[in-house]
């Protein structure tokens, strides 16, 4: 192989990265900035990791409107169907104190006359500046004390000042962190990978029905394939019908399975490499595996790592079992996704 073991594993420009998440001199105490009688209450959306985005905005939106941050709502409505709230998938003591100088955060709503305060509804535009909160959110909760904000996901821009943006890192890579239970098993499961192989590639392969119908892509599965994310596909009201075949030359579709093992062996993986797939339910099951398991027969999950009784407290939780897949693609050698998701683009970050 014209790749060295250097190559595949490892890469000598890693040492130029660091960390950069500090706040800077001018960035002041929670304490002097945080107003009384404004809080914050949001509800996210999605599954782990868009969920995660939204917290992270949340703390930031509470940074920039000086208020009091309540510990943020999971969603359980949505496709993934988790009753989890947020002390049962990641360190609520450990969020508050870590963040303790950026933003005020507070268990539950504040209490009035012995009762919980109930709060204002609202839902903000995406992508929304910090001009566009303090204009159009600030009045509000100047007015209503209390905010909730719903549907919370994207909610904020992108363009931030840079100490707005270090929050952002602090929250997500730092304040963040999953419970002791999630933790234990996940770094588990590293250690069982590294028995079986010196080095192990973790491999994020989103391709559930969902996904897929979202994607507005053609796999190959003819009329039934057709059938099936057409009907998924009418959940969403507002997604327009795509040219599936422009989609796949512009590179916007998931690679299948197969497509991704020929990737990898492309750029020099033998088929003796271990790989541990963090995946929900795949469309179309073992027969859309089968190519991938062909091109590397020492292919892994969570649920053929762990023993019965291991897993058995996480199964009913879509949301722990993703923080599980989470700590182990952390923990890999190399790390490759067949999509440019939530989860990709925070391992990316932190790695």
């Amino acid at each position: 192989s014209r790749w060295t073991t250097r190559d595949l594993w490892g890469s000598e420009l890693a040492s130029n990265f660091y960390g950069c998440s500090h706040s800077s001199r001018k960035f002041l105490d929670s304490s002097v900035v945080t107003q009384p009688d404004r809080y914050l209450l949001i509800v996210t959306s999605g599954g782990l990791n868009q969920q995660r985005t939204g917290i992270v905005d949340a703390v930031v939106a509470a940074r920039i409107l000086n208020a009091t941050l309540v510990v943020p709502k999971l969603d359980q409505t949505s496709f993934w169907k988790d009753s989890s709230n947020f002390s049962e998938i990641f360190d609520i003591d450990w969020f508050i104190s870590f963040l303790a100088k950026d933003v005020k955060i507070i268990k539950e709503p504040p209490q009035k006359g012995g009762k919980a305060v109930r709060p204002y509804k609202m839902r903000i535009p995406r992508k929304c500046t910090p001009q566009c909160y303090l204009k159009r959110v600030l009045p509000a909760l100047l007015k209503k004390h209390a905010l909730r904000l719903t549907k919370y996901d994207y909610r904020l821009s992108n363009k931030l000042d840079t100490d707005l943006q270090k929050l952002r890192c602090r929250v997500n890579y730092h304040a963040l962190r999953f419970t002791d239970p999630i933790q234990e098993l996940g770094k588990r499961l590293i250690q069982r990978m590294r028995e079986k192989s010196r080095y192990f590639i973790a491999l994020h392969l989103r391709f559930e029905s969902d996904m897929l119908a979202f994607s507005g892509c053609y796999y190959g599965g003819g009329e039934k394939e057709r059938r099936d994310l057409g009907a998924i596909r009418k959940r969403w009201k507002t997604l327009h019908t795509s040219n599936p075949e422009k989609g796949r030359r512009q590179g916007r579709c998931p690679l299948t399975p197969e497509e991704v093992g020929l990737l990898l062996r492309a750029l020099g993986y033998g088929s003796d490499v271990h790989i541990y797939a963090a995946s929900g339910e795949i469309y179309g099951g073992e027969e859309t595996l089968a190519p991938l398991k062909a091109l590397f027969p020492n292919y892994h999950t969570k649920e053929s790592l762990s023993r019965k009784d291991e897993l058995t407290p996480f199964l009913a939780h879509s949301s722990r079992m993703a923080a599980i897949d989470f700590i182990v693609c952390d923990g890999s050698d190399a790390f490759v996704t067949n999509n440019n998701g939530n989860m990709a683009k925070i391992l990316a970050g932190r790695r």
